[in-house]
């Protein structure tokens, strides 16, 4: 054995771990004791260390790899992160764990789960935690939204929400089914004995430096419990405004528009479409010393630093409009309501845009004007609703065309007559489409990119809201005035080759039609 030099790895970054060290040393042990393999053709393995003068720890690699070790001196700061980056590659670990389970080995009893772990730990493990482990691993590796597992007559499907897209991850045996769904509920702080009735449950768990925050839900179904995990990084960075997908005009538009006093500015869309992202890009750029934010939400995605942030619970009795009176006595300058449910909320909403604060809000509609005519079928008056709403804005979230594999498209004659569409041969010239790669899972589609409609509630737009118009009526007027629909911005992104024309009927039409 060589021995250990003094030199320090400078840029571990750029080096390619070992796949024999990550399969044999566990991850808490790496980390602690500060060594990751690196990559060698042949002869003794390398070794990074921030302690090489530690000869137990050399003594117990060597053990556990069977061959010689040549050891170098590395940064500890630097090891930290290219261990979480070497344990954080292991994708396909799942379903190489479901193919080789045997059923015999599964334990009788769930062992209780600490109240956060980290997933790439799975050494020493039940062989069902290890496997929901796994299973969360890969959802986050695949930068999935949800997992679902959904029970069979004869055997159990996990499948992941990918860019809004479910897609099956893999099958597991039916005889697993009671103990996936056991250690899950176990994990949510749930009661595994009752499988009778829905159930609602939340974790937090750790893959490498990454702290994900999970929402649990079961219902009972025909072959068993259904249970759908909503998985929400608490690492992801915040978007700004400019980051949106926005072109520059309604970006405009809508940063001037948040900077009124007072009024209500809705964001609208089905669930999974943005909306929170772009009212804490919003709220984001709004936050400073002079000014005194509160949210009230369900649940509290991520933390918003400088902002106050309540988390709303009806079980506990903090509802939207209670917990918005109390929050109205905290001296506000800006609030944010995670959601206009019910004609209360709409009401306090409504008062309190009126009485000098400026409101944020979301509604599940399909276009902008039609969040108008929800809250008059809510209750609220028509000349309240004109006097207090100052824009709407309305969102979707387009697949993006795979950058490793998209390449030069013609869209099929009857997409662009379902779009009443005519590239220009310049604009033709940069319409794109993947073709499916590894990258995109064969998809031809990779990330996502967001597709607005702004109102901006003016004298005309009044006039028609106090006269009780229809949403076509409403969304006449704002495009005489300036406005691009759903399906006109999703357009100029097939244009930019950003997205398909498929993609844009997907979102658009029957929001449109």
């Amino acid at each position: 054995m060589i021995a250990p030099t003094d030199s320090i790895a400078t840029n571990l970054a750029g080096v390619i771990p070992s796949a024999a060290f990550v399969k044999r040393v566990p991850i808490h042990f790496a980390r602690q004791k500060k060594v990751l393999g690196l990559a060698t053709d042949s002869g003794p393995l390398r070794v990074a260390m921030a302690a090489p003068d530690d000869h137990q720890t050399r003594d117990t690699l060597r053990r556990w790899l069977g061959r010689p070790i040549d050891v170098i001196r590395a940064d500890a700061g630097q090891l930290g992160e290219a261990i979480n980056q070497a344990y954080g590659r292991q994708t396909g670990a799942a379903q190489e764990f479901v193919e080789r389970l045997d059923r015999k080995t599964v334990l009788d009893q769930v062992i209780e789960l600490e109240k956060r772990e980290d997933l790439l730990d799975v050494a020493d493990r039940a062989p069902v935690i290890k496997l929901v482990n796994l299973m969360l691993f890969e959802a986050v590796q695949q930068e999935a939204s949800d997992i679902h597992i959904q029970p069979y007559e004869d055997r159990l499907v996990v499948r992941m929400r990918i860019d809004g897209v479910l897609f099956d991850a893999f099958d597991l045996p039916k005889g697993l089914q009671e103990e996936v769904v056991s250690r899950v509920k176990v994990m949510g702080k749930m009661n595994i004995a009752e499988k009778r009735l829905p159930q609602d449950g939340r974790a937090t768990v750790q893959v490498g430096d990454r702290i994900i925050d999970l929402r649990v839900s079961t219902v009972p179904a025909s072959h068993g419990e259904r249970v759908v995990i909503r998985l929400l990084d608490k690492s992801v960075r915040l978007y700004t405004l400019g980051e949106l997908g926005m072109d520059q005009r309604t970006l405009d538009r809508f940063a001037r528009l948040i900077c009124v006093d007072h009024g209500l500015i809705l964001v609208t869309g089905p669930t999974g479409s943005g909306k929170t992202t772009t009212l804490y890009a919003a709220l984001g750029q709004l936050n400073s010393n002079q000014r005194n934010i509160l949210t009230l939400e369900d649940p509290i995605e991520y933390q918003l630093h400088g902002i106050s942030q309540i988390q709303v619970s009806e079980k506990k009795g903090m509802t939207f409009a209670g917990g918005l009176r109390s929050v109205l006595r905290q001296d506000p300058d800006v609030m944010m309501i995670g959601e206009i449910r019910d004609h209360e909320t709409a009401v306090m909403a409504i008062q309190s845009a009126l009485t000098g604060h400026l409101v944020f809000s979301t509604l599940h509609t399909n276009d902008a004007a039609s969040a108008v005519t929800r809250l008059l079928d809510l209750g609220i008056e028509p000349y309240l609703v004109a006097s207090s709403l100052a824009g709407v804005l309305a969102q979707r979230l387009a697949r993006r065309v795979c950058a490793q594999c998209g390449a030069p498209h013609e869209p099929s004659a009857a997409d662009l007559a379902t779009l009443r569409f005519s590239p220009t041969a310049d604009e033709q010239a940069r319409l794109r489409k993947g073709p499916g790669c590894k990258a995109c899972r064969g998809t031809g589609y990779h990330g996502r990119v967001g597709c607005f409609e702004l109102l901006t509630v003016d004298e005309d737009v009044r006039r028609l809201v106090q006269a009780r118009a229809t949403a076509s009526e409403l969304k006449a007027s704002a495009e005489r005035a300036g406005m691009h629909s759903l399906r006109d911005d999703g357009l100029l992104k097939v244009c930019d080759g950003l997205t398909t024309c498929d993609e844009v009927i997907r979102i658009s039409v029957r929001a449109t039609f």
